[in-house]
């Protein structure tokens, strides 16, 4: 798979090299039977760039400014190293509701990325997204086992929310081994069912 992500990855440089696009941006392609397809392309910094950021010690949003403020990157793709692992998970709400009691986890490498606040009203109307629990470690099992700790310290009283859903997933052997593709929540089963 290194050589057909290289391949992905030179396709997408000289995309952007051939519309003369600077700038942070994502390339997203679906993967079946071997072969990758492109969807589409965001021209903006993904939701998940903590996880990127962490592993690679590069600041995107940094560089992001400074392209747009006319300087040059800073950075070739072979001054790019990655190093440990990290895992996010987004926290969504399950309906409208009232935030009660909030409490968020601590610690080295361990952030929740959040607009939430005790007493703040969950609307019906936008993105169920409440927050981003983002872990990072040396190793992947480290990485999971981080991220169990904080999803069991994190608290949203007052709303249903799917942290327990996420719980449920790192700790499924499928999971921890790496062994799931697009379809893993078709075939998962939460423990107990």
């Amino acid at each position: 798979l290194v050589g057909a992500e290289m391949c992905i990855r030179d396709s997408c440089t000289e995309a952007c090299r051939r519309i003369g696009y600077r700038g942070a941006g994502t390339f997203e392609f679906l993967y079946e039977n071997g072969e990758f397809y492109f969807i589409e392309m965001n021209t903006r910094v993904q939701v998940e760039h903590p996880v990127t950021e962490w592993v690679t010690g590069v600041d995107i949003i940094a560089e992001q400014i400074r392209i747009a403020a006319g300087e040059r990157l800073r950075l070739k793709q072979r001054d790019i190293v990655l190093k440990g692992a990290a895992i996010e998970c987004r926290i969504n709400a399950k309906g409208p509701g009232k935030v009660g009691f909030f409490h968020t986890p601590g610690g080295p490498w361990v952030r929740f990325d959040t607009f939430l606040y005790q007493g703040y009203e969950i609307p019906p109307y936008y993105d169920s997204m409440l927050g981003k629990m983002i872990v990072y470690s040396s190793t992947r099992e480290e990485a999971i086992r981080k991220m169990t700790a904080a999803l069991s310290e994190l608290v949203i009283g007052g709303t249903l929310n799917n942290i327990e859903d996420q719980i449920d997933i790192i700790r499924d052997e499928r999971f921890k081994k790496g062994d799931y593709y697009t379809d893993f929540m078709k075939h998962f089963q939460r423990p107990g069912q």
